[in-house]
């Protein structure tokens, strides 16, 4: 018996996590984690006067997310609610989403940023060594993390819109709570980050 070949479940696994990058699908919830913030805001004026918003926000996330909704008979008070709950993820969605794309084209393009001394850097004296530090250390790992991370945020969104302006309410309370805890805890965890610019 060959022991050095893996169980189809774990090839089947690493395959998925070496293609999220580069799939349609990854880059629909980027868009959507990217557009849920502007639309969010706009929502909640519209809202208050009585407008679409719930049907903006079924929408956009029926055509990024692929998610499919009941619509209720009346989503305005909810159509509100959800704009304002939804308001605190969608900024920390957003904010980390940007974040760890940059982390990852800042540290594999780092022979094209100006700021770069490779004699001063990680890996220097030599171009190719601080290339290599930045990108195997900070490009790479980050280029296959950030989907998964937006997979993250972009599931707590998608229930948040199911709850709130589907038909499905179970667990919303819950979903909420987590949705509020997230955000909370990026606001904690941006802190050293923001010290650093």
């Amino acid at each position: 018996m060959d022991t050095t070949q893996q169980p189809p479940a774990v090839e089947s696994r690493t395959r998925e996590i070496l293609r999220a990058p580069f799939t349609a699908d990854t880059w629909k919830r980027v868009a959507y984690v990217v557009l849920a913030l502007p639309v969010g805001i706009l929502c909640i004026p519209l809202a208050l006067v009585g407008g679409p918003a719930g049907r903006i926000q079924r929408g956009l996330a029926g055509r990024l997310l692929g998610l499919e909704t009941g619509e209720p008979a009346r989503t305005g008070p909810l159509a509100l609610a959800h704009a304002v709950i939804s308001l605190p993820i969608n900024v920390a969605a957003a904010t980390v989403t940007c974040y760890f794309w940059l982390v990852v084209a800042i540290n594999l393009g780092f022979p094209l940023r100006p700021d770069n001394d490779p004699t001063q850097s990680w890996g220097g004296p030599t171009m190719a060594g601080a290339w290599a530090v930045h990108g195997i250390s900070g490009g790479v790992p980050f280029l296959f993390l950030t989907p998964w991370v937006v997979k993250g945020f972009t599931t707590v969104q998608a229930r948040l819109v199911t709850g709130l302006l589907g038909t499905d309410r179970s667990g919303l309370l819950r979903t909420t709570g987590i949705a509020l805890g997230i955000a909370a805890l990026c606001s904690v965890l941006s802190v050293p980050i923001i010290h650093q610019f």
